[in-house]
């Protein structure tokens, strides 16, 4: 199984040329065996709130609810690995070995371990401070 981190989440919505290149690679692998979690989720939902928060008009926050609701169905397509019993004590016993990472990303990462899936993120060089964590960057 595969995992898009946040990051890969984020470029499949805008586009782009790693976006692209990211696609491409997605379609060599079966659809049941690529998902998402519910960081990734909460951490795109928390980001797009914020902007609505700081909207200054009516006009600009329609703008953002609309990239909201895109999120939203984007996340409608995909599976979403939970945070779950498993999860929860891999990332406990993470934080208990003291690595040097947020608690979002630790959270991923926990969730990764316990699915025992390959997480596909830009973010190598943090990601992999966490032993047993297979990572790496499909946008390149």
């Amino acid at each position: 199984m595969y995992l898009l981190d946040t990051d890969h989440m984020s470029l499949l919505e805008r586009g782009g040329a790693g976006g692209e290149t990211l696609r491409m690679r997605l379609r060599s692998i079966p659809p049941d065996e690529v998902a998402t979690t519910i960081i990734s989720y909460e951490e795109q939902t928390r980001g797009w709130l914020a902007r609505i928060a700081r909207a200054k008009t009516a006009e600009s926050q329609v703008a953002v609810y609309q990239q909201l609701k895109r999120q939203l169905l984007n996340y409608c397509q995909i599976a979403i690995a939970d945070f779950d019993e498993r999860a929860a004590s891999e990332f406990e016993r993470l934080r208990r070995s003291r690595i040097r990472l947020g608690a979002m990303d630790l959270k991923i990462a926990a969730i990764a371990l316990a699915q025992d899936a390959t997480l596909l993120s830009r973010n190598l060089s943090d990601f992999r401070r966490v032993p047993e964590l297979r990572v790496e960057d499909w946008t390149v």
